[in-house]
């Protein structure tokens, strides 16, 4: 592992993030400093840092917890100075306690190191007395109120772009791996190309699973946020498509990985392997069109026919060779790929 990964992250946060934290972090030292005349307003720069997150939400959680974490740790300082005086011992006492009284009320890591960090504080910069634990409770409170704020008004971040990104790459990958699917099952394969062909579609999964999380993290982004209106039915349509495509993705796998297991090279001599590669073709152009109609496409410029190509479903009879349980297989999973896309759930026969 490298050294740079323990403390540089995969993608750089917008600069955006770094201005509104600024911004946040400055207002709360003047507007603290001049309602709370005092020691320097260091919890409310605090505070304020700390509460602009990546959404409205996700602030308002980081504020509660701010908020609850430094008015237990004050409270804590100030009962333990007051009992016993002001020794130094007593601040690696109170750090004690604090961690100790956050994990008897289970507190969630964030709130429990707050406790522990404002009892230190508040013994190690300044007085003890009940006027200086209130001036600093409510320091805090206006940081945090501010961060809220600024997080707030400065362009709420929405994020539905990530979310249209995610879903239109599994869309389009999807798509391939129908058709990769469709060009193989008919065709003489070597050993090399069926593992190649089984890899690709198990990328499918963890794609699945960022087009799940970018998704979940735009529907987060919009809770609280002033711009939801315009935004929320856009991800409404991205997590029905999700919907849809997530159950084709199963199907996909476990057709690659039934094909897989029961290759042979006399499989492309069965008409209805012939069959089933059309339809797994017609499949992928609609997974395509159901894409670009969403406004999720990856290509934009790459047009799809508008005509869904599932039109009817397929006629088959049984197979003449040993390969039927393969063969079975194949048409019960584009049965229900044809569920998803179609909304037929009738058995092909």
């Amino acid at each position: 592992m490298r050294m740079t990964a323990a403390v540089r992250s995969a993608r750089r946060a917008p600069l955006l993030q770094v201005v509104k934290s600024a911004v946040a972090t400055i207002a709360a030292w003047l507007i603290a400093g001049w309602l709370v005349p005092g020691p320097l307003p260091v919890f409310a720069a605090i505070a304020a840092l700390l509460v602009v997150q990546p959404s409205v939400n996700q602030s308002l959680t980081k504020a509660l917890e701010r908020s609850v974490g430094v008015i237990a740790g004050v409270l804590i300082a100030v009962g333990l100075s007051l009992l016993l005086g002001p020794q130094s011992w007593v601040v690696l006492l109170a750090i004690v306690v604090a961690m100790l009284v956050a994990w008897a009320l289970r507190a969630t890591p964030g709130t429990g190191n707050q406790v522990a960090i404002s009892a230190m504080l508040v013994l190690a910069l300044g007085s003890s007395s009940p006027q200086y634990a209130v001036d600093r409770i409510v320091e805090t409170l206006i940081g945090v109120v501010i961060g809220i704020i600024v997080n707030a008004l400065i362009v709420p971040p929405v994020l539905v772009a990530p979310a249209r990104r995610d879903l239109g790459l599994l869309g389009a990958e999807l798509a391939a791996s129908l058709d990769r699917l469709a060009e193989a099952l008919p065709s003489v394969r070597t050993p090399a190309q069926l593992q190649e062909l089984m890899l690709q579609a198990r990328l499918l999964r963890p794609m699945q699973a960022a087009a799940e999380a970018s998704i979940a993290a735009g529907e987060e982004s919009l809770t609280l946020n002033p711009r939801r209106s315009s935004h929320r039915d856009d991800l409404t349509e991205m997590r029905a498509l999700l919907t849809t495509l997530s159950p084709i993705v199963t199907q996909v796998i476990g057709m690659t990985r039934a094909y897989f297991d029961h290759y042979d090279d006399a499989l492309g001599d069965e008409p209805t392997v012939h069959a089933i590669a059309e339809q797994l073709r017609r499949a992928g152009h609609d997974v395509r069109l159901k894409v670009q109609i969403a406004d999720v496409a990856p290509e934009p410029e790459t047009l799809t026919s508008a005509v869904p190509a599932l039109t009817a479903p397929l006629q088959v009879k049984p197979p003449a060779s040993a390969h039927w349980i393969l063969i079975g297989s194949l048409l019960e999973d584009l049965r229900r790929i044809r569920g998803e896309l179609v909304g037929d759930d009738q058995d092909a026969s």
